[in-house]
């Protein structure tokens, strides 16, 4: 198989790449003076006619990488590639799943519609998977759903045992329940409401049982932080000992990083699907494994 890097300072790539039978496709990517983007591959196309092919994308930020993205597989399709996979750790554009206010885009279902045209089958990690089921309702194309979940839970085991899992609102609680399981931890989730990006309240309930205790919060994504940083100071204000926040993607959109670190948090930490300071959590085994079984 040949591995297309469009994210060479990922830090996993580099240990796929190191697998027999992975080997590491060449191409040239660049821009005219006008903008507009050139594509070359330079992997052998007589010797690979027809062998399969996969793109290493990591999609923080999709709107600045989507178009090389799509420009790499159409090219290698033309070229005589086949079973053309997307290897993206963070699936971006899930969370506009309905109408919230009229005249709104389902933008979760056109990303799908672009990404199915141009590949064969998807690879990712915990998407963020509310209202669909699963991807195959808005994806044509087949997919894995990998899970971060078993990594997670060995972190809590060695760095935090004995606490107590929290989910900061509902749409937490299906890796909440998934990690609390494995972990052997008691878990909790809040409720929460929101009333703009950054204006939320968390409605916690009582939590006297839990005092002296170290909650750990888990969610697929932190982006703003203004959910985990508002339960954070909910449950500390009732006599738990400040939090130890995961989240499986470390988006963290304009000042969530500093405004988090400022809150009654004891540490903060994700997995390396999307590079940040606060990676913690390995899952270059789960993406290898999911790979090599597509």
């Amino acid at each position: 198989m040949e591995l297309f890097n469009l994210s060479p300072a990922h830090p996993i790539v580099g240990q796929i790449l190191a697998q027999p039978g992975i080997n590491a496709g060449e191409f040239e990517l660049r821009h005219f003076p006008d903008g507009e983007s050139y594509i070359r591959v330079d992997s052998d196309i007589n010797a690979n006619d027809g062998a399969e092919a996969a793109i290493f994308c990591e999609l923080s930020s999709p709107d600045d990488k989507l178009l090389s993205l799509l420009f790499l597989a159409d090219t290698l399709r033309d070229l005589g590639w086949r079973n053309i996979r997307l290897l993206t750790p963070y699936l971006p554009y899930m969370r506009q799943d309905i109408r919230f206010k009229p005249g709104e885009g389902i933008t979760s279902r056109y990303f799908a519609r672009i990404l199915s045209a141009s590949f064969d089958h998807l690879i990712t990690i915990d998407p963020h998977l509310h209202r669909y089921n699963s991807l195959d309702e808005i994806y044509t194309l087949s997919s894995q759903v990998l899970t971060a979940s078993e990594s997670i839970a060995h972190w809590i085991r060695s760095e935090v045992p004995g606490g107590v899992i929290v989910g900061p609102d509902s749409e937490s609680d299906q890796w909440v329940s998934s990690v609390a399981r494995m972990a052997g931890c008691e878990q909790l989730v809040f409720n929460k409401t929101r009333a703009g990006d950054k204006d939320v309240s968390i409605d916690a309930g009582d939590l006297s049982q839990f005092k002296g205790r170290t909650p750990i919060m888990v969610d697929d994504i932190i982006s703003t932080g203004r959910t985990m940083i508002e339960a954070a100071e909910q449950m500390v204000s009732m006599g738990l000992n400040p939090p130890v926040c995961i989240g499986v993607h470390a988006l963290f959109a304009d000042d969530a990083w500093q405004a988090m670190q400022q809150a009654p948090i004891e540490r903060i930490v994700s997995c390396n699907t999307i590079p940040h300071p606060s990676n913690a959590i390995d899952i270059t085994g789960v993406m290898l494994k999911g790979l090599l079984e597509s």
